[in-house]
Order: C-alpha cells, then structure tokens, then sequence
C-alpha cells in the first residue's frame, strides 16, 4: 500500500480514492497550481486536508463560512488531525492560544475567512508560520457570473505576490465554463492542472411537482421520511416561518433558518439540524453553503429557485455520504411571474438580462418532459451517456403527449401576423393577450385587436398558452431574445412548421403524481434497519457527550454497513467505510459491544445484493 492510500485508510477511514481525488492530490504535492471541481460530496476537502498530511508546514484554507470551518476542524480533529480555526466565534484567549500555537508550528491546517487573511497585521503571520499550501474553498466565490459572488474574494490574488512560491488549489461544486475562466483569472492561478469531475450524482433521485396546496404537499411527503433529515427551501423569511410552524404543529421537529433571525438563534437551530436533535430546517438559501452534513436524506424546494446553479448546489446537500436521497422541486407558473416582476425592478440592465435567462433556464428545467439528470449534465456542458437515468420522475413515469398541432399553429401564426403587420416583436405576455382577446392599452393602441390571431386562443386560460409557448422554444420553434426587450421571434423551423402545417406532439403539463414504481437505489445499502436504529441511538450518545454533530463519530454509510456486517470484534472492523485508526481506538469497542448485544437476542439477516 503506498503512502497516499495509507494515510487514506488509517486516518479517514476509506479504502479506495473517488475519481480525480489522487491526480489532484498528487498534482498538488507536486507543487503545481490546481482547479478543481468536484460536484458536492465528491471528496472535494480531502484533496487539500490529506496532501497537508504529506508536506512539512501549514496547509491555509480560505473558507466563506463559521459554520463550515468548525464543522471541518471538529472532524479532523476527531480523525487525529491537527487542524485549528480563527474567526470571530473564538473568545481573545481563545485566538491568542491558537496564534501562539501557530507560531510554534502544531497545527497542520488552519481555516480562515478571506477578509481577515487579507487584514495588514496578517502579512507578517502568513510570512513566519512556514506556509507551505493554499486552498480556496467555495472558489466560485470570486466570479460575477456565479450565483455566490463575494467581492471579498476578489483581494486573494494579493497572497501571489505575499506567497509567490506557495501552490494554489481553488476548489468548486458549481462552475459553468465561464466561471471557471473566472476563477483561474481573478486568482492568478499559474499554469493550473484543472480536474473536472462528473456532475452526476447517481444516488440523487429527482421530482418535479406541481405546486398545489404545498403545506399540505410538504407534509404527505414528510409523513413517509418522520426519522430522516431534510431542508426545505423557501423564497421568503416568511415562507420559511410558516412552513417550520406548520410541520411542529404536527409533531415534526422543524426549525426556520434565514438572514433575520437574530445570530444566537440562527447559530442554535443550525447546530440543533446538525446534531440530528432537529430533523427539519426551513430555510432560505443563507442556509447550507458548506454544511458538511452527510445524511441530509431529502431537500424539498418550496419555490422556483432562481438559477440552475444555485438549484443544483442546494439539491447537492442531499446524499454527501453517497446514500439514496430525493429531490422534490414544488413548481407554479406564479412563482416565476413573481421573479419576473423582481427582475423587471432591477435597475442594472446588465443584471437584468442575465437573471432573466437565468430564469428562463430554470423554468425550462421545471416544465421539460426529458430526463432530469441529462438538463442537468447539459447546463454544465456534460453529456449523459444512457438514454434514461431510471431516477427521475420524467424517466420512471413519463409524462403524456398529446397533438398539439393546432394550438402550435395559433400561437406561431400570432407571431407572425403581429411580427408582419407592426414591424416590430412583443413579448409572451402581450402575445398572450392577443391570443385570448384582452382588451388592454397596449394591444388597442397598436391595434392588436384588428390582428386575424386576435381572440382565438380564447378556449385556454393564459397560464395554459404560457406553458405551450415555453415548450415551443424548448422545441426551437421559437426564439426569445436577450436583453431588455424579450420578445419573441420564429426561427427557421418554426416558420418551416408554419408553413407545412407538420404535426407538433406537445407534452401535457406537470399534474398530481400517481404511485410510483419502486426500483433499487444508486448507493442503497440494504441492512438489518433495527440494529440500524440502535447503532444511530448509540451514535447519538456519543456524540452528545462530546458536544459535536453525530456525524462525526460515524456517518450514516458506516453505520448501515456494520448493521450488515455485524462486527463483533474490534479486528472485523477493518474494511468498514469511515473508520480510521484514531475512530477504531476510541469507538471501536463500544458499537461491537453494542452489537454483539444486539445478536443475543435477534437472528442475523442475510442479504443478497
């Protein structure tokens, strides 16, 4: 076994690397600068916390977050490692103690907010505590065109010429090619080794569903998860209120988490979710940028998100420990008219343009009737090599079709009549307006109700022709342009259609789901779930004892996997997920103990998987 895998095995407990960990790794140690992106919960941390294992002198991490920086240290610290934090949390004898230990060379890692790494006095630290590493976490951070940008950020170039000889790694989740750009120009990243991993995440099972009665939706779903953890993301403070009072008013332990509660509260609700003493958070997207919490089992979005990169950053949150997980997204036509009505307030024309495509990108996300994991994979430039993924609700019951040649016919030939005879485009909204025959200023004005298309999509409700025409440039039949004026245009291929009248199959919209076929899990580890109960019982003990997330003694993959096994002995342990030298010490005896107990008075199962 070399080095690497060694330290892989004995401090973090894994036997194998997941894919691009060790080229990155190595790459690193072999002092080059290095991009990385790894989807959430692909390893993205033990590419800069093991390498600092293998190198003399300190590892700095620059990381947005409090809650992610204690979060990490408090599990490297329980594998052995020695790792340490500085930020605003610690008491002045708490951060004196942690420079003093800095100065004397005990730390391997140190976590750190960029905007107190860039404050004058640390020019002199960073100068004399023998850096040897730096790693950007959270590095889409850095670009505008992200959907998290921190100017502060920005300032980090700055240690190139503070650290000239000191290997950069910049590390993502959530990077389009155009951020990617960003993020190795803003950072004066040198000749970088860039590692792109596969967005895929096999064991996230993806739903899109429309939005009707969603406190009542949110609880049916609840209802059948009552011991699993989930996030529920909201649009408003409000929303997230009102969803956390409904689910406790039912007997659900469900909290609020949003940017007005006061920090005291904030900070006890998010550690209360942590250690598995609060089930559910209600949330809006201030919460969860790195929360290492592995057994997150669902994330439910309330309302539309705003971007694809943010929907896929937050549904990232579910299954980190690779564990079968759902993601249910609660869609309405509404929900998108109110961004609209948000974006149209926007001063900037330049923002404008970009949260409207953004949006636009969303909604086409929501209303498609392909495979959810291929859009995904598309959005960020990959491609899905199967025709079907089996874990979305557009591949395990596809939606219906229906001809809807006629109603393609009306709104394109609206288009058309309105494009021909005024020389200039509309957007969806006034074309609805013709098609339904509104009465309004604008479509008097321009003497829209003279048009041979005005009135005759009075049969549909407005929200009815919005979602064909959505679908319609889905199809490329019609274009919208950019910019402040959205209008509508045909494309080749819808004036092709026009004019040869070719049947057009539509998809019906998104309606109440049926009972779903229940296939096997990507990640699904069957065991006996009794001893999987007591193992999390266990678990939860421990952790309280020592004041930490339950997560770091044993995650939940390490638990299913002894209430597999059933291990009896401290030597059966080895090869069990998680379980390094420093854990097998301190908790090894307790849960084989525990389970030797259990098998006094329960039969082993058998599993055939």
């Amino acid at each position: 076994m070399d080095d690497l895998l060694l330290t892989l095995k004995t401090t973090f407990g894994y036997g194998a690397f997941r894919p691009l960990q060790r080229e990155i790794i190595e790459t690193s140690l072999a002092g080059r600068d290095v991009f990385a992106l790894l989807p959430t919960g692909g390893g993205k941390s033990l590419c800069f916390q093991l390498p600092a294992l293998h190198r003399p002198g300190l590892t700095v991490v620059v990381s947005p977050l409090i809650a992610l920086m204690k979060d990490q240290v408090d599990q490297l610290q329980a594998a052995g490692v020695a790792a340490t934090f500085l930020n605003s949390t610690l008491t002045a004898e708490e951060a004196k103690s942690r420079l003093r230990g800095l100065h004397r060379g005990e730390w391997r890692l140190l976590y750190v907010a960029p905007e107190r790494l860039m404050l004058d006095e640390w020019k002199e630290n960073l100068a004399n505590w023998n850096v040897t590493a730096l790693a950007i976490d959270e590095a889409h951070c850095v670009s505008e065109w992200g959907h998290d940008f921190r100017p502060e950020y920005r300032q980090l170039a700055r240690l190139r010429k503070l650290l000239p000889e000191v290997p950069v790694m910049a590390l993502t989740a959530t990077a389009t090619e155009r951020v990617r750009d960003d993020i190795v120009r803003h950072l004066q990243l040198r000749d970088p080794a860039v590692f792109v991993a596969s967005f895929n995440r096999p064991n996230l099972t993806y739903r899109v569903l429309a939005k009707d009665q969603p406190l009542k939706q949110i609880i049916d779903f609840v209802r059948k998860r009552e011991d699993e953890s989930g996030i529920i993301y909201c649009a408003t403070r409000a929303t997230t209120e009102r969803v956390a009072e409904a689910l406790a008013g039912r007997g659900f332990s469900a909290r609020a988490y949003h940017a007005g509660l006061d920090t005291g509260e904030r900070a006890r609700n998010q550690e209360l979710f942590l250690r598995d003493e609060c089930r559910i958070i209600c949330a809006t997207i201030a919460f969860g940028m790195g929360i290492n919490k592995p057994n997150v089992r669902w994330v439910i979005h309330h309302d539309l998100p705003k971007n694809i990169e943010g929907y896929y950053q937050e549904t990232g949150r579910a299954g980190r420990d690779s564990l079968p997980s759902d993601c249910l997204l609660l869609f309405s036509g509404g929900d998108a008219a109110k961004q609209t009505h948000f974006i149209d307030e926007m001063t900037d024309e330049h923002e404008k343009a970009v949260a409207r495509n953004q949006l636009r990108v969303m909604m086409h996300y929501a209303e498609s009737a392909g495979c959810r994991r291929r859009e995904l994979l598309d959005y960020f430039g990959e491609k899905f090599p199967l025709d079907e993924c089996g874990a979305c609700d557009n591949c395990l019951e596809p939606r219906e079709t229906y001809d809807g040649t006629v109603v393609a016919q009306k709104f394109l030939s609206c288009i058309y009549r309105i494009r021909q005879t005024g020389r200039f485009g509309v957007g969806l909204n006034h074309l609805i307006e013709v098609l339904t025959g509104a009465q309004t200023e604008k479509v008097l004005r321009w003497d829209h109700d003279k048009l041979s298309t005005y009135g005759i999509g009075k049969d549909l409700a407005r929200p009815a022709w919005a979602a064909i025409g959505r679908e319609l440039m889905r199809l490329g039949y019609v274009a919208q342009a950019e910019g402040e004026y959205p209008i509508l245009e045909l494309t080749e291929a819808g004036m092709n259609v026009l004019r040869s009248r070719e049947k057009i199959t539509l998809t019906k919209p998104l309606a109440l789901p049926k009972a779903r076929r229940v296939t096997r899990r990507e990640g699904e580890i069957a065991c006996d779930e009794i001893l999987f109960a007591r193992l999390r019982e266990l678990r939860k003990k421990l952790a309280d004892e020592r004041g930490v997330p339950a997560y770091v003694i044993f995650g939940d993959a390490t638990l299913r996997q002894l209430a597999r096994e059933y291990p009896i002995d401290v030597d059966q342990l080895d090869g069990i997920t998680g379980i390094g030298e420093k854990k097998r010490a301190e908790f090894g005896a307790t849960f084989v103990a525990a389970i030797a107990q259990f098998l006094d008075s329960n039969p082993r199962m058998q599993f055939n998987d």
